[in-house]
């Protein structure tokens, strides 16, 4: 099946739907994309992968398209969190280096607000 990304005119991901493969492999993505702005909505449409082949990751509601890099980019996860140089969410300071499979912690903004050098929770 292949998947295409509605994207809305600041570039966000309103909705994400599959197309029928054989109307892609027998008249090619543009086909599709037409097919979409004609009977769906007038907006662009993206193709998406699944598995994540093409445009960084598989896009989803609220994910942003950039045009330029020609990729999908997901949702800032919390206000103080940056992307990095691979357009991946990063958190201000680094998840304690004895997280395992015995020990796992969770991001709280509130808390690094509150302490720039805390954040990071270990969920009991």
């Amino acid at each position: 099946m292949a998947h295409y990304a509605q994207i809305n005119s600041d570039n966000v991901v309103v909705n994400v739907l599959v197309m029928d493969n054989e109307m892609e492999t027998n008249e090619g993505e543009q086909a599709c994309i037409d097919w979409l702005q004609a009977n769906v909505h007038a907006d662009d449409w993206v193709k998406t992968s699944y598995n994540n082949k093409i445009r960084k990751q598989f896009a989803g509601i609220r994910y942003s398209y950039d045009v330029d890099k020609d990729k999908f980019i997901a949702p800032q996860p919390f206000a103080s969190w940056a992307l990095d140089s691979d357009d991946d969410w990063q958190a201000p300071i680094t998840m304690p280096d004895d997280a395992s499979a015995d020990k796992m912690y969770r991001w709280d903004e509130d808390v690094y607000q509150a302490d720039n050098s805390a954040g990071w929770i270990e969920v009991e």
